[in-house]
């Protein structure tokens, strides 16, 4: 039975719209301006472990769009590593709009998204892995799908801007599973959703 894990980064004050400053956010970009070598080195280091121990990825559209535009080209700043796997492992996009994906190994998920979302559940052994895709994330929050967020908290305060928990329709508990520091200044929360 698969896992979906939701890995995010995020501001000190939860805000996680336009990291790399490309969605024309007057705040976006904060990604690489509040982080030092040492932290990118082993922030690097931990997306590629991720995405290699994944069994898939699930994404919204436009999230699937913006890495598939990315992934061929010399703009991966990753790892060659991780865009190797990013751009073989299977995905699965929910979308009632996407007809032709323009990436590898794309599946669209076009039906009831909780019902199509749970039988992926059911046939992925292994780690589903979401990135970006905060409407979906919100769905699965909300739909009781998600089990697992790994956050990555970066030290910086925006005070206004998406939050990864805006527009939640009820309390979420959450079980601390794991906290430590990366790099000099970055966070890393690994929680558990609560079921039932």
């Amino acid at each position: 039975m698969g896992k979906i894990v939701i890995s995010a980064n995020a501001t000190l004050d939860g805000v996680v719209q336009d990291p790399d400053g490309q969605e024309g956010f007057e705040l976006g970009g904060w990604f690489r301006r509040s982080v030092g070598d040492t932290d990118l080195a082993d922030w690097v280091a931990r997306e590629t472990e991720e995405v290699l121990g994944a069994a898939a990825l699930l994404l919204g559209r436009r999230s699937c769009e913006w890495f598939a535009a990315r992934m061929p080209s010399s703009e991966v700043r990753v790892s060659r590593d991780w865009a190797d796997r990013m751009n073989s492992i299977p995905k699965y996009v929910v979308s009632s709009t996407l007809e032709h994906p323009e990436w590898s190994n794309v599946t669209v998920l076009n039906g009831d998204a909780a019902k199509e979302i749970s039988e992926l559940k059911r046939r992925v052994d292994g780690e589903i892995l979401v990135y970006g895709s905060y409407q979906l994330v919100r769905t699965l929050i909300d739909q009781n799908l998600a089990d697992e967020l790994r956050l990555v908290i970066f030290p910086v305060v925006l005070g206004t801007g998406v939050r990864l928990f805006d527009e939640t329709s009820d309390k979420k508990p959450l079980h601390l599973v794991d906290a430590r520091k990366m790099g000099e200044g970055l966070l890393f929360c690994t929680y558990e959703f609560a079921q039932g």
